[in-house]
């Protein structure tokens, strides 16, 4: 574990377990502090209560606890391979990040702000990138505090960023629960044929809405078009497969469904500004 001061009231913890047993990780934690907690790869849980009650993290996945009533202790047990990036802010620090606008997020209001809170979501690809510069970071000592408090400051504001958090009561769209059903399916659906995905037409059809609706009801739950949060996933599973070393670039290109490993090599420069080789060769430095 590496614990890392962003600001008076605000660090960041990376626990990586690069064993092959369970590990157990613990940090005190008071009840003026909210928690996030980002699981990068692998799975755990968080212990309570003297291990009477257990909470899962799973891969690609986010939990967000607070309870101003109680303090709630970092216990953590994680498997082996897995990487977790948790913050801790203060509630004061927290409210001093948002503007009196930021009305979407509940737990913020007044009559909210003395309740305990609790949330899961997945991680999105946007928000899995920034964890992955965060756990793989090779900046120097000097620069790292730096460093670290822009990664985190993006992180929230990807978190809480309200297209991706969709506002039910604010969207005509989203008030029907059966439209949100079929937008997560097709996005199961191109998730599941990401090497061959399948027309907007054929996507739509699947699903049973027209494509107004496919891509309007997309963007608004996901913050993107299709084939852009598409894009966006394929780069990640790039990136995860680079890190794990176990495939050259050949393979990923074919993995995820690229005719050519000249056409993947174009994608991954024009998302992260740099060729696979060389992304690489700075993890592997």
């Amino acid at each position: 574990m590496e614990r890392t001061i962003i600001e008076g009231g605000f660090y960041i913890l990376r626990y990586t377990n690069v064993g092959d047993q369970i590990q157990q990780y613990e940090e005190a934690v008071s009840q003026e502090f909210i928690q996030f907690h980002f699981c990068q790869k692998g799975a755990g849980s968080f212990e309570f209560n003297g291990g009477s009650y257990q909470l899962p993290l799973m891969s690609k996945n986010v939990i967000l606890l607070y309870n101003p009533q109680k303090a709630l202790p970092i216990d953590l047990k994680l498997t082996p391979g897995s990487a977790v990036v948790s913050l801790v802010i203060s509630i004061k620090k927290f409210h001093s990040l948002f503007s009196e606008d930021a009305d979407h997020i509940h737990f913020l209001s007044p009559e909210n702000n003395t309740k305990k809170y609790y949330d899961t979501r997945p991680v999105s690809p946007a928000m899995s990138v920034v964890l992955s510069q965060i756990m793989e970071t090779k900046v120097h000592e000097s620069m790292r505090g730096l460093y670290f408090k822009g990664k985190v400051y993006e992180l929230l504001s990807l978190f809480f960023n309200k297209s991706e958090d969709a506002d039910v009561e604010q969207c005509p769209f989203l008030v029907d629960e059966e439209n949100v059903r079929k937008i997560r399916k097709a996005k199961e659906i191109i998730l599941s044929q990401m090497t061959e995905p399948p027309t907007l037409l054929a996507l739509a059809s699947e699903i049973g809405l027209n494509i107004k609706k496919l891509k309007e009801g997309f963007k608004q739950i996901y913050g993107d078009t299709v084939y852009g949060y598409l894009l966006d996933h394929k780069m990640n599973e790039a990136r995860s497969m680079l890190n794990s070393k176990q495939y050259n670039i050949n393979e990923i290109s074919l993995k995820l469904g690229y005719s050519t490993s000249s056409h993947f090599i174009a994608a991954f420069k024009k998302k992260f500004g740099t060729t696979p080789k060389k992304y690489l060769m700075s993890v592997s430095s």
